[in-house]
C-alpha cells in the first residue's frame, strides 16, 4: 500500500517538474519575441529620423 502512495508522489511530482520546465520554455520564448519586437521597433525609430531633411 505504502508502495503505492509513494510511486503516485513521485509520478505527481515528475508531471509537475514537466509542467514547470515547460512553463519556463514558454516563457523563454515569448521574451525571445518581445526582444526582437523591441529591436525592430527602435530601428523602425531611428531610420524614421534620419529620413527627416532640415532646413
Amino acid at each position: 500500500m505504502w508502495i503505492l502512495i509513494l510511486l503516485a508522489i513521485i509520478v505527481a511530482v515528475a508531471f509537475g517538474v514537466g509542467a514547470v520546465v515547460k512553463g519556463l520554455l514558454w516563457l523563454l520564448v515569448i521574451g525571445i519575441v518581445l526582444f526582437v519586437a523591441a529591436f525592430i521597433l527602435a530601428g523602425a525609430k531611428l531610420r524614421g529620423g534620419r529620413r527627416r531633411v532640415h532646413r
